[in-house]
């Protein structure tokens, strides 16, 4: 392993005046800024993307932060000791993650893409200090929201040049704990992929076994109707420029915008679910029972507050009440493909699945808007795996880019990455938040903690609707028989 100092003209980890601007001066200081190079001596490699990665230039980076308490024993003298462990284990991981240690470059000679590493490649590593407590940034009220001015500064941007991963560890307010924000361009790889590499990362921390390794071959991925052609039409500059990757900096957040977390336990799962299957009885849909999964029940649940909330914004505009809404949602297409790609590919192998509905239908009082919203979502979910499903790939691109004008709401992680068991040997994760959501209009995915099933999800907001979201979500568990504060 090889550590050497950032270049700050070349990798800037952070900008303070973008902090000063922000009004944040002072929480912040950064402390050492280095790159990690993966162990061991690995020659020049590049990989082709694919079409299911070319997709993923454009849009930002994912930026998830792993909030950790620290105990006494890992306080004051041995926080130091923490970031050179993660720094090394970080290392011996991007040793079999080697190309998130490279960056993404148009081909020698050609107008394709290609995921580029060579020796001296590594990761920016920022290690920093920031003057918040770490329970005023996991708070103990799941719905409680956090301000994201406050959770941006402890997101690295990517470096300049089309780096695909960047790295910060900062210290909170007296030791109470540890702050290690994760950026991840989407173009290398997606959450399978890169939460593969954090169970990885954190395994060699921890001393743990570690999960088996990545599968590295971008030929699994067949494209015989020139998919990456279609897909990448007019991304490359006519002057033979490469593109830069879309901006990440703390400073390109909204001033205002909130971030809070709501947990969806089995008890409330399992009264979406109940309450779906009464109203498709009454609709003459008897299958909805052994097609609701909990992850389109959580989805069901989350757009139809969603529209119900921005209803209240507006309650006399016809035209918004009337008009087609979207939500959009991946599906992994790693065991569809023939033949099937291994779960441990290492990079994406999603396609979306698009639901749409009337906004009035979404927003429809008692159980109407969460069976408007199922309906369409299993529509959605058909459509994207059925029969004849491939044959619609070629245009996928073009009609994503269609509903993210009309204005749609997304979906960023999953329930089954499994982000709490992110332990580095100090600890589970005490908040797990996706911050680039604030950024995009995402909603963000994963399992609930504590280990008793579930999910959470993590909503982005102005003040005024994230207080009338807040309300809906009350209101909607109560329509489905739950009660705040029984779970």
């Amino acid at each position: 392993m090889h550590i050497h100092r950032l270049d700050p003209k070349i990798h800037p980890p952070i900008d303070p005046a973008c902090l000063f601007e922000m009004g944040i001066t002072g929480n912040l200081r950064v402390i050492d800024a280095t790159v990690v190079t993966p162990s061991g001596n690995l020659p020049a490699r590049s990989l082709p993307l694919t079409f299911f990665d070319v997709k993923w230039l454009r849009p930002p980076p994912v930026q998830r932060l792993f909030l950790y308490r620290l105990d006494h024993q890992h306080r004051h003298n041995t926080v130091q000791q923490l970031i050179s462990d993660l720094r090394h284990s970080l290392s011996k991981a991007l040793t079999l993650f080697y190309p998130l240690a490279g960056h993404v470059r148009l081909g020698p000679g050609t107008n394709r893409y290609e995921l580029f590493y060579q020796p001296g490649d590594g990761v920016a590593f920022t290690a920093a200090e920031y003057d918040v407590h770490v329970d005023d940034l996991a708070t103990s009220s799941d719905d409680e929201p956090v301000q994201v001015a406050k959770l941006a500064p402890l997101v690295p941007p990517l470096p300049k040049g089309r780096a695909v991963l960047a790295v910060q560890a900062t210290v909170l307010l007296d030791g109470s704990g540890l702050a290690l924000g994760v950026t991840v361009h989407h173009s290398a790889c997606d959450g399978a992929s890169s939460t593969h590499f954090l169970h990885t990362w954190s395994a060699a921390g921890a001393g743990a076994d570690m999960p088996s390794p990545p599968l590295i071959d971008r030929t699994l991925i067949a494209d015989p109707k020139d998919l990456y052609g279609i897909y990448s039409k007019g991304m490359v500059p006519s002057d033979g420029a490469e593109i830069e990757f879309a901006g990440s900096s703390a400073n390109s957040y909204p001033g205002d915008q909130l971030l809070a977390t709501f947990t969806l336990p089995q008890e409330l799962l399992r009264g979406i679910k109940d309450a779906l299957a009464a109203e498709a009885a009454r609709h003459g849909r008897a299958t909805v029972p052994l097609r609701c999964s909990s992850l389109l029940a959580a989805y069901s649940f989350i757009w139809s507050c969603y529209c119900r909330a921005k209803q209240r914004q507006s309650p006399t505009d016809d035209s918004d009440q009337t008009k087609t809404t979207y939500f959009l949602f991946s599906v992994d297409h790693r065991t569809r493909l023939e033949p099937p790609v291994p779960k441990r590919y290492l990079g994406n192998c999603l396609g979306p699945a698009i639901a749409a509905a009337r906004h009035d239908e979404l927003a429809a009082d008692a159980s109407g808007g969460l069976f408007a919203a199922f309906t369409a979502l299993a529509d959605a979910l058909d459509e994207a795996v059925g029969e004849g499903a491939r044959e619609r790939w070629d245009g996928c691109v073009e009609r994503v880019k269609e509903v993210v004008k009309a204005g749609v709401l997304s979906v960023a992680g999953s329930p089954r990455f499994d982000v709490y068991d992110v332990d580095f040997g100090f600890g589970r994760p005490a908040k797990v938040d996706v911050v680039s959501v604030a950024k995009t209009g995402a909603m963000s995915m994963a399992e609930a903690r504590g280990g008793l099933g579930g999910v959470e999800v993590g909503i982005s907001l102005p003040p005024a609707g994230m207080k009338r979201f807040r309300q809906c979500f009350s209101d909607a568990m109560r329509v489905v028989g739950v009660q705040e504060g029984v779970y």
